[in-house]
This record gives C-alpha cells, sequence and structure tokens, in this order.
C-alpha cells in the first residue's frame, strides 16, 4: 500500500485489487477512482461478527468517512491491499476498527454487486468475501472508523431496518452470508 497523499485531496492512495468475474486480480486502482461511477470491480471483504448469544454487532460508520458517513452496517468491511489474503484483510480491519480480534472467523462465501451510494453517487462495485464470526472481548471502537455500535437479535435488527438507513450493501451481503450465519446461529432463520 502506498501512503503518500492523492494531490488536491487530504487522503492517503490506497490501491484496490481490481478483479473479474470469476474474482482473479487484473490490474490495481486507486481506491477512490475505483468507486467513481461507472465503478470498477475490486476485491472487497464484508464481516458479522456475533456474540455468545448470537446477537449480530453492528457498527454505524463515522461521520468523518468520505462514504457512507453516519450509515448503519454490518460488523466491519473493506478492502484488502495487494496481494493481501481477504480473510487476513478482514481480521486485521476488525482490529483496526473495533480493537478486539474475533475468537473465530470462516468464510462465508463470496457475492459481487454494484450499488450506488445515493448520497455520495460512489459506487460500490465488489467481488466481495464474506466472514462470519465471534467476538468476546470488550469492543474499543476507533472513533476515526466507527461513531456507534449495537448487538442486535434478528428482531431488533428487523426494527432498526424500519427505522434507520443502512449501507447500500447491507442487504445484498447479508442475504448472501445468511446460509454460514445459520449454519451458526439458529435464531437468524429467515
Amino acid at each position: 500500500m502506498s501512503a503518500e497523499t492523492i494531490p488536491g485531496n487530504e487522503l492517503p492512495e490506497i490501491l484496490l485489487e481490481l478483479v473479474d468475474r470469476d474474482g482473479t486480480t487484473i490490474g490495481l486502482a486507486e481506491k477512490l477512482s475505483a468507486h467513481r461511477a461507472p465503478g470498477r470491480l475490486h476485491r472487497a471483504f464484508s464481516v458479522f461478527l456475533f456474540d455468545k448469544d448470537g446477537r449480530m454487532l453492528l457498527q454505524r460508520r463515522a461521520l468523518s468517512k468520505y462514504h457512507s458517513p453516519g450509515i448503519w452496517s454490518n460488523t466491519c468491511c473493506g478492502h484488502p491491499y495487494p496481494d493481501e489474503p481477504p480473510f487476513l484483510a478482514a481480521t486485521r480491519r476488525v482490529v483496526e476498527e473495533l480493537g478486539v480480534a474475533p475468537t473465530t472467523l470462516v468464510s462465508a462465501g463470496t457475492v459481487t454487486y454494484r450499488h450506488v451510494d445515493p448520497i455520495s453517487e460512489l459506487v460500490e462495485h465488489e467481488y466481495n468475501h464474506l466472514f462470519v464470526g465471534l467476538v468476546a472481548d470488550k469492543l474499543k471502537p476507533n472513533v476515526d472508523e466507527v461513531d456507534s455500535t449495537a448487538f442486535v437479535d434478528a428482531g431488533e435488527l428487523a426494527a432498526r431496518r424500519a427505522e434507520t438507513e443502512f449501507s447500500s450493501w447491507f442487504s445484498t451481503v447479508l442475504e448472501a452470508a445468511r446460509p454460514a450465519i445459520v449454519e451458526q446461529f439458529e435464531g437468524w432463520r429467515a
């Protein structure tokens, strides 16, 4: 990863892996440019962590985020660095964002989607690696990444989704990960 600042932009240059429909790396692109319309298919990951009672950990993205600020979403999501295995990237970002490591983390498959954020008009065109696991330690959220967190059961999630906005990708990644979630947590059967 390059840590140079993009001219005219205060954000550091972060490179993402561009992929084909099969998830094979075909090149690199700067993060923001990959998310500008029409969007370039790139590697990403989404994590769903649960507590010992089977409640899902949600996060409300920090208000300072350039993409989907203040919006509720899954536990953690992001992009691997070039050549970084998605499992390691997912674990790294959970620690960076929430200050804890998952006690378990298993692959829940992949899903490809293209969603446009209605506010920023940034495009999430992602080949997304999904992970499901457990968290046992007390959270220590990074305020630059996370505004707030909540553990919810399936009913509480449904009520929250009826009342507030969630990330443009949330429904897609939740449904794609649902078989792995149900396998571990019976209370999440649709």
